[in-house]
C-alpha cells in the first residue's frame, strides 16, 4: 500500500471538466514537447479518447500555429487482417483524423500492415524505425475496457516488445463499434509494452463514464500484467490526462 501511494504522489494527473479542455491541454503539453526536439517520433494511437487532441492538432495547423513538417509517426497497432485500404482499421481512422489532413508524407509514417504475409517482419520493421530515430519522443495511449494499452491484452508481460497477439473477448467485441459490419477480430499487431516505456515520455489519454471504473483500476489498484495499464505506472514520464466522467471513481 505504501508503494502504490508513493507512485499515486510522483504521477502526473490533469482532470478537466470536459472532454475538449482535456484535449486541448493534452495537445498544449505534446506540441511543446515536439518543438523542443529535432525530428520528433511520436507513437500515435487510434480510438475515441485520442480523437479530440488530434482534432486539436489538426486545427492548430490549420491556423499555422503548429508546424509538424519535421516530425516523424510509428503507429500503436493494428488489427491482423487489416490495412489503410480497410475501412475501420486503425490505420484507416489515423489517416481521416491526422495523417491526411496535417499532409504528412509516407516515408514519414511507420505502420503495422495488418495484411502482410510476414507479420514478424513487420513487428522488427516497427522496432527498427523507433531505434533509427532515437527512441518515441511521445507515445499516445488510451486504455481499453479490461485495462489493455495497444493490443496487449490482460497478462501480457511487461518485456515484451513488438508481436502478434491473440485478443480478449472484450477486445474482440469492443472493437466492433469502429465497423459498419461484424468484423473477425481475432489477433492483432501491436507495440509491445517494454516498447512503450521506452518512449521518453507517454501521454495516457482516457475520456467518458464508461471508462470511470477502469481508469479507478490503472491508478489506484496494484501494478500487474493483469492490468497492463498500471504498467505505465513505473515510467518516470507518465502524464495522465481525463475528463472529469472518466474521474468520476478515482480516490472515492
Amino acid at each position: 500500500m505504501v508503494e502504490i501511494k508513493l507512485q499515486l504522489l510522483l504521477m502526473k494527473i490533469f482532470v478537466d471538466d470536459t472532454y475538449e479542455m482535456m484535449s486541448k491541454k493534452a495537445a498544449d503539453e505534446i506540441i511543446e514537447i515536439m518543438q523542443s526536439r529535432k525530428k520528433p517520433l511520436i507513437c500515435t494511437a487510434s480510438g475515441d479518447s485520442p480523437a479530440g487532441l488530434y482534432r486539436e492538432l489538426v486545427e492548430r495547423a490549420g491556423k499555422k500555429q503548429l508546424d509538424a513538417s519535421d516530425w516523424f509517426f510509428i503507429g500503436l497497432d493494428e488489427w491482423v487482417g487489416m490495412n489503410e485500404n480497410d475501412e475501420g482499421s486503425c490505420r484507416y481512422h489515423l489517416n481521416q483524423q491526422l495523417f491526411t489532413p496535417l499532409q504528412i508524407a509516407g516515408d514519414k509514417i511507420c505502420f503495422f500492415d495488418g495484411r502482410a504475409e510476414d507479420l514478424q517482419a513487420e513487428c522488427e520493421q516497427s522496432e527498427d524505425f523507433i531505434h533509427e530515430h532515437g527512441g518515441i519522443d511521445v507515445a499516445i495511449l488510451g486504455v481499453g475496457m479490461n485495462g489493455h494499452i495497444g493490443m496487449n491484452e490482460p497478462g501480457t508481460s511487461a518485456n515484451t516488445h513488438s508481436q502478434i497477439i491473440n485478443l480478449d473477448t472484450t477486445t474482440q467485441k469492443v472493437g466492433q463499434k469502429y465497423f459498419k459490419k461484424e468484423q473477425k477480430l481475432t489477433r492483432g499487431i501491436t507495440l509491445g509494452v517494454a516498447t512503450l516505456m521506452e518512449a521518453h515520455t507517454i501521454i495516457l489519454l482516457v475520456s467518458g463514464k464508461h471508462k470511470a471504473e477502469i481508469t479507478q483500476k490503472i491508478i489506484e489498484d496494484e501494478v500487474s500484467e493483469k492490468l497492463p495499464a498500471t504498467l505505465l505506472r513505473n515510467h518516470p514520464a507518465l502524464k495522465i490526462y481525463l475528463d472529469a466522467d472518466a474521474a468520476s471513481k478515482i480516490f472515492s
